[in-house]
């Protein structure tokens, strides 16, 4: 990282740590998928990376190579955006696999999940529409709510089931 990038960068209460095998990899799908702006890396002697940072709207994520004994372990992170399908449909088109359609919850959000190429699970989220306390009390009530979170509960399931328990 040069100088500036690092005056640049600003630190959030809470910064996600990404490992992977393959980070420069990983660092070209969230660009693709995200629009993140890499922040830059750096690279270990055996030219693993070491250390990476992206930028993806306000916040940082940090990342860098696992060694290669190390077992696989996923990451699960919220992204918060203006428009979760735009970006749904972006990450799709990027080489993420849907795991949850967007759907719209009683709250008046409205998100959907993908499985990263490496693994880690995004949930891109937005706001639907305001919803009061009471209304939302009401709406956990109706069959379209209660259906809109069984399917984001069940969606969830096949892949977490499927992951080797250490």
């Amino acid at each position: 990282m040069n100088e500036s990038q690092v005056s640049e960068t600003v630190n959030r209460t809470v910064t996600p740590w990404i490992t992977t095998q393959s980070t420069g990899k990983l660092i070209d799908f969230l660009i693709n998928a995200f629009d993140a702006q890499e922040l830059g890396r750096v690279h270990t002697p055996d030219g693993t990376i070491g250390h990476a940072e992206v930028r993806i709207g306000d916040s940082k994520i940090l990342m860098f190579d696992s060694a290669p004994e190390w077992p696989p372990f996923i990451s699960l992170i919220r992204l918060y955006v203006d428009d979760c399908d735009v970006l749904y449909a972006k990450a799709i088109k990027a080489g993420a696999v849907s795991m949850t359609e967007p759907t719209t919850m009683a709250w008046g959000e409205r998100g959907g999940r993908v499985v990263d190429p490496f693994g880690n699970i995004w949930w891109i989220t937005s706001k639907a529409e305001e919803v009061s306390p009471e209304e939302m009390v009401e709406r956990s009530q109706q069959q379209a709510y209660i259906d809109a979170m069984e399917y984001a509960q069940t969606s969830f399931n096949p892949l977490m089931a499927n992951v080797k328990k250490g």
